[in-house]
């Protein structure tokens, strides 16, 4: 399927904010496992950008819990320490 940029930009805002794939599809007017099988092919600019706005917002999310880890928040410095866990498993 073909995706204009418009549209590619409304798939990264959504999926910055973690709306479901169905939710995004009904949005679109598009049927949702036409979506799905877009998404999962990492060749796509909408795979690309999907998995760039889920990306983003991730980054915005361990930034905070790292702030909350300096000031010591015991949570905070466990997922921090899993999030390094996994980060160094991903190297």
């Amino acid at each position: 399927m073909v995706y204009s940029e418009e549209t590619l930009t409304q798939i990264e805002q959504y999926a910055s904010i973690y709306l479901k794939i169905s939710d995004m599809a009904v949005i679109l007017g598009v049927p949702p496992e036409d979506l799905r099988r877009d998404i999962a092919d990492r060749t796509t600019a909408v795979s690309h950008r999907y998995h760039r706005g889920k990306a983003a917002s991730r980054v915005k999310l361990l930034h905070q819990e790292m702030q909350l880890a300096y000031v010591g928040s015991p949570l905070a410095l466990e997922n921090t320490r899993n999030n390094l866990l996994d980060m160094e498993d991903d190297e």
